[in-house]
């Protein structure tokens, strides 16, 4: 009898289908629950660009539990690095970044035509009313002030990528 030999593509996608077909036949489960499921099958990849090396930290220790994928840059000429073919699902921009700051990035980010329709969060300790009304009229889907509370960042990501899902 011959060994049947399987790609690593096909292994995946059986893996999935059976584990979906198992958790489709589970009881009711809360949505927090479903989301937690769904979000190890098909992780969402966040593009963070933070200046700050300590900020940086702390984000990807607030977000790697959560199985997100990472993608982080320190400022605008680290993008090169991290923008390949895995699709981005989500940007979180700091304002005040070095060489171009962060509303001279959206504003790059908005005229590309793969980029323009990702959710666009700004986090960033600069929070007067006219960087917010800056921030939503260049297309921030958000804007939150540093410090903020963990709870309510990942609610606002959650129900955005919920949204552009």
């Amino acid at each position: 009898m011959k060994d049947k030999k399987i790609n690593t593509k096909d292994l995946v996608l059986k893996i999935e289908k059976i584990a979906k077909n198992r958790i489709a036949s589970q009881p009711v489960v809360s949505l927090d629950e479903f989301r937690v499921v769904k979000n190890k099958l098909e992780p969402k990849c966040l593009l963070i660009i933070e200046d700050d090396e300590t900020m940086r930290a702390a984000m990807k220790r607030i977000f790697d539990g959560d199985s997100f994928v990472l993608k982080m840059a320190s400022d605008a000429t680290e993008l090169s690095k991290v923008l390949d073919d895995t699709p981005i699902d989500l940007i979180l921009l700091d304002v005040g970044l070095p060489w171009i700051n962060g509303f001279e990035l959206a504003t790059l980010l908005k005229e590309h035509r793969d980029l323009k329709q990702i959710p666009l969060v700004f986090v960033s300790a600069q929070a007067s009313e006219q960087d917010m009304k800056r921030a939503f009229e260049i297309g921030a889907s958000d804007y939150i002030k540093k410090p903020f509370e963990v709870s309510q960042l990942k609610k606002t990501i959650n129900t955005l990528l919920e949204l552009n899902s």
